[in-house]
């Protein structure tokens, strides 16, 4: 493997690229409110989704996440500590109502991985409620953290985006769902098992929809955001008619986790044009 082939994997598996995702939607959500921008708040997000995806990923027993012989992993692992201790820097810095968020977020994301009780299940295994739960600690970091970070009231407007915005997580997150759909234990009955392969795209595209006309529900609204929440239904129409069940290899985990990057950067361009 060529160094260049290397980095790029290890940007995917060091969940680099999903982080940046989470952090491009936390400054999406700063410029649709004109919030101050809080950057210890995006940088604790964005370091602290490193370390906790990597734990959910690799360290689902804690010995298999202190105790690593593969090279590989290893140097994985020093980026995942290395990106705990900025999120804890960064940490200290946020206000006591960010803490209490981050604390639920915290705790709901570490049951995703380990179960509370010794013989019980995690939020992981429930196949039907998984992408939920994620969409669910995703659409609270992006929207509600970033929003309280700012002092700003939890008002109208910010749950019309929070549910928005578990629309859009979910929607994104069903290709890597039918993705598995050959793989996945049958006892997870994840979308694609229940209700099969097309009307599990179906139900991506009626979301997309429902996505886009809940912009029209905003008490204050702008042709900016409209416009923006246009490019992002577009984005989401399209991935929902592109999937397919033989993917090829990096289809999820780039092209599909790379949206809100580029939704991100659609929206910094109009911000520049648009907005006087």
């Amino acid at each position: 493997m060529n160094w260049r082939r290397y980095l790029f994997h290890f940007y995917l598996d060091a969940s680099i690229h999903v982080a940046l995702s989470v952090f491009a939607l936390i400054e999406i959500t700063c410029i649709f409110f004109g919030l101050s921008r809080d950057n210890h708040i995006s940088y604790l997000v964005f370091f602290g989704t490193i370390a906790c995806y990597n734990f959910v990923k690799y360290g689902v027993e804690a010995k298999k996440y202190f105790l690593v012989s593969n090279t590989y992993h290893k140097n994985i692992q020093v980026v995942s500590f290395i990106a705990g201790g900025f999120a804890l820097y960064h940490s200290f810095f946020v206000s006591f109502e960010a803490w209490i968020g981050l604390a639920v977020l915290s705790v709901l994301t570490s049951l995703y991985a380990v179960p509370l009780l010794p013989n019980a299940k995690n939020l992981r295994s429930l196949g039907g409620l998984k992408i939920f739960i994620v969409a669910m600690v995703w659409a609270g970091t992006t929207v509600v953290l970033p929003v309280v970070a700012a002092d700003r009231v939890l008002d109208w407007d910010v749950s019309i985006e929070l549910v928005q915005r578990f629309l859009m997580v979910l929607i994104l997150m069903l290709p890597f769902e039918i993705r598995d759909l050959d793989y996945d234990d049958p006892e997870l009955r994840t979308l694609p098992q229940r209700f099969g392969y097309l009307k599990t795209k179906i139900f991506g595209a009626a979301g997309a929809v429902v996505f886009f006309f809940l912009t029209f529900m905003k008490d204050y609204l702008t042709f900016f955001e409209v416009f923006g929440k246009g490019l992002a239904f577009l984005g989401l129409a399209v991935l929902m008619l592109v999937t397919r069940r033989n993917q090829s290899q990096f289809f999820s985990s780039f092209w599909v986790e790379a949206i809100p990057i580029f939704w991100w950067a659609c929206i910094l361009v109009l911000d520049v044009f648009l907005v006087p």
